[in-house]
């Protein structure tokens, strides 16, 4: 019967999502209030603003956690054909928006990030197009193949931007997604290799691109250079030991770390509350992205377990590349973390994102009821 079956939420991503967006917003607040009354004579704009991105995260993420997951199949070509549009826009119009030298947001009336959007955009394609050839998948030229065209089309348009560092992540999403379809190994090691190929010979075609790669491995040889935030960051994290300096109390957040609310909020956290801020982060993260795995190995359909796959993939990939930047273990992207990042376009998409895989985990609690009902009637 209709009322036997319940909706049921996954109260534990809950619980993450709204402690790491509470304490990020308290972080962003901490780490920007210095700036904000430099730039705008108002300590908490930047708190404010993103205070506002959170209010309109929250009531996507309800949205997208009780609009049915399945619809998105139908959606499929209006996604790709507006990701186009959209980076064409970036790239091509005069609405395209440049700072720091890239090009990378959009403005129509707010500035937006499209890039963002594209990545949920190219995963939804993704599983979409992989949970139809399950029965080819082994066939490069017909099952593996087709749908990395589009792939690669979006990827050419991000890097003109440039952000190799976004472009990169949707490559790796996109192979993982392609791992997870069920495609040979072999087809996966030639992708991997052409695509590490394509993205060397482009970071090599300009120096100072390819001294960005690899300047986190001795930033102290350029230490006013490319190396200067790094050694900002790890100025952050030394001063704030195992317990911090105290809430509030950073130093490199007074115009000596850059980006300090946004990439590196992370190194903020490390200098203000020390290992126990870093391991409460990590820990609603690996909650969050555990949840995610769950999710898809539990889904009833190809398509939700692919479509979960990829954006807990996609989250798992940020964070390694934000966490990698932070502590000099990998180059610095400009990946923001999510949750506790500054930024609006990356927080609605990730509150989307998130909430796609609450609703396929409300699907799944619906199959569980009826197969209990079955039972009973069996």
């Amino acid at each position: 019967m209709e009322n036997s079956v319940k909706k049921e939420s996954d109260w534990i991503l809950l619980t993450a999502i709204i402690l790491l967006a509470s304490f990020g917003l308290i972080m962003i607040y901490s780490s920007s209030y210095v700036v904000g009354f430099d730039k705008y004579g108002d300590p908490f704009y930047y708190f404010k603003k993103q205070l506002q991105w959170i209010a309109v995260s929250t009531v996507l993420f309800i949205i997208f956690m009780r609009f049915p997951y399945r619809f998105y199949q139908k959606l499929v070509f209006p996604i790709v054909f507006l990701s186009f549009l959209s980076l064409s826009l970036v790239v091509f119009s005069p609405l395209g928006v440049e700072s720091n030298g890239a090009t990378r947001w959009l403005n129509v009336g707010m500035i937006l990030q499209p890039s963002e959007f594209v990545k949920l955009g190219i995963i939804i394609y993704l599983a979409h197009v992989y949970s139809r050839k399950q029965k080819y998948i082994n066939q490069f030229t017909r099952g593996v193949m087709p749908p990395l065209l589009i792939v690669g089309g979006i990827f050419l348009l991000i890097m003109k931007q440039p952000d190799l560092g976004t472009a990169g992540l949707i490559l790796a999403v996109a192979g993982l997604i392609v791992f997870c379809s069920g495609a040979k190994l072999i087809h996966l090691f030639g992708l991997g290799g052409f695509a590490a190929f394509i993205v060397w010979s482009y970071a090599n075609s300009e120096s100072y691109r390819m001294d960005r790669l690899i300047g986190f491995m001795d930033p102290f040889a350029d230490s006013t250079g490319t190396g200067y935030q790094l050694i900002q960051s790890y100025i952050a994290m030394a001063h704030g030991g195992i317990t911090g300096a105290g809430f509030g109390q950073s130093v490199q957040k007074l115009f000596y770390l850059p980006e300090a609310h946004t990439d590196f909020i992370l190194a903020i956290v490390a200098e203000e509350l020390g290992l126990l801020g870093i391991l409460f982060v990590f820990i609603c993260l690996g909650v969050i992205l555990f949840r995610g795995i769950l999710i898809g190995v539990r889904s009833n359909t190809p398509f939700g377990s692919l479509l979960a796959f990829g954006i807990t993939f996609q989250l798992t990939l940020q964070v390694c590349l934000n966490v990698g930047a932070v502590s000099g273990l990998l180059p610095i992207t400009g990946i923001p973390l999510p949750f506790m990042s500054y930024g609006g376009s990356s927080l609605l998409i990730t509150a989307v994102s998130v909430g796609i895989l609450a609703n396929i985990a409300r699907n799944n609690t619906i199959k569980s009821t009826h197969n209990i009902e079955h039972d009973k009637v069996g």
